[in-house]
């Protein structure tokens, strides 16, 4: 058990909670994994080739990456007006995708739609921490990845069918203008410090293991998230390939319930949890190519994603300092950027080897966690 403070969810807080989810569906839902439905698309209409494919994901985690350090080191950059013009940013990189030409097109284009993205993660991330961070607030804003990730899968089932895959970016880009508008009214500010690390001792050893567990986490992780719907496409048809990033996102939305799980027990202990649990799914479609395999490995993969985000950002705050989020998004954004790099020599007629890399990476990354988890909790600041 942890004896922490919860922020209640009032009305107060449901509000801007609902238009920063809405922010995470537009920045991540969609702007970062509309790829993984379209890509077979694109792959099948020989506008790219799967090694293509990888390369092209590679430069949009590199562009998030790349925002991610920029916010960490120049957090005074974190403001209402490079919000607004990444949200506009974002919006014109995939309208730009629906253009068709050479491969190094969309590999600039999701380079720019990384940056964007990052800015507008860390942008929701400091407006929910300044409603404390914990509680319901907060599995209502990351759960909103989960929709965005759910209405690309029901874009792309509906959409790839019948319509080209320019198609499918020219819906992505309405579908993220669409749910970046609430998030537009966030309370944005610079250099946010929050007052529950105030006085408190930094767990040197801790963090540290944390941030090495949250950047394997972005190896790992990422290649699920690229490569599971050309796997599932790849043995079951398309449609099915799209069924179950749908299925991804459902069970993404209700990352609330990792909040619940961290008030009863310490949010350490509850990550180690959610990354064993991730471990599995990376796994299973390694093992087996069977619907059975893919469904269930769709739902530990949706099912844990966005609660270690929410997990890892708050053991860091805890931590560290009001830096955590940017710092932690760097290095996850690190993983992600490499993640595709190194599957990529592996992936020809499969992805079987990709997801066994993806496996050991993050049996590395629980271990890591398992670390933090053993290392006690910062002593509370002394009364006055």
């Amino acid at each position: 058990m942890t004896d922490t403070a919860v922020a209640p969810t009032t009305r107060s807080s449901i509000a801007p909670a609902l238009a920063a989810g809405a922010g995470l569906a537009a920045a991540v839902g969609v702007g970062r994994f509309a790829y993984t439905p379209v890509m077979p698309a694109m792959v099948d209409a020989h506008r790219i080739s799967a090694h293509d494919g990888a390369l092209i994901a590679a430069a949009n985690y590199a562009g998030y990456l790349v925002g991610a350090v920029l916010l960490a080191r120049r957090p005074d950059l974190n403001s209402p007006l490079s919000f607004r013009l990444a949200a506009a940013t974002l919006v014109m990189s995939e309208v730009l995708l629906a253009i068709p030409g050479p491969a190094v097109l969309p590999a600039v284009l999701r380079l720019i739609a990384g940056v964007a993205s990052a800015v507008i993660f860390v942008g929701c991330a400091g407006a929910i921490a300044r409603l404390g961070g914990h509680g319901h607030a907060a599995g209502i804003a990351f759960g909103g990845v989960g929709l965005g990730i759910a209405l690309t899968g029901l874009l792309a089932l509906a959409a790839r069918p019948v319509l080209p895959w320019q198609a499918l970016w020219s819906g992505a880009a309405v579908l993220t203008a669409l749910l970046l508008l609430p998030a537009l009214r966030l309370d944005i500010h610079p250099g946010y410090r929050s007052t529950a690390v105030a006085g408190r001792r930094r767990s040197t050893p801790a963090w540290r293991a944390l941030l090495v567990a949250y950047s394997l986490e972005g190896v790992g992780y990422i290649v699920i998230g690229t490569f599971l719907v050309a796997a599932v496409s790849a043995h079951s048809g398309p449609t099915v390939g799209s069924v179950m990033w749908v299925i991804v996102g459902a069970a993404a939305a209700p990352a609330v319930l990792w909040g619940m799980a961290a008030r009863h027990w310490r949010p350490a202990t509850v990550l180690v949890a959610a990354l064993s649990a991730q471990c599995v799914s990376a796994g299973l479609p390694a093992l087996s190519t069977a619907l059975w395999s893919a469904i269930i490995s769709a739902v530990l993969f949706g099912g844990t994603f966005m609660g270690i985000t929410m997990l890892a950002i708050r053991v860091g705050t805890e931590l560290s300092d009001h830096r955590a989020a940017a710092t932690l998004t760097a290095g996850y954004g690190s993983g992600q950027m490499i993640g595709p790099l190194v599957v990529a020599p592996v992936i020809g007629d499969g992805y079987t080897a990709a997801f066994v890399i993806a496996t050991a990476v993050l049996i590395a990354a629980t271990a890591a966690a398992v670390i933090v988890a053993r290392i006690p909790e910062p002593s509370p600041p002394p009364n006055p």
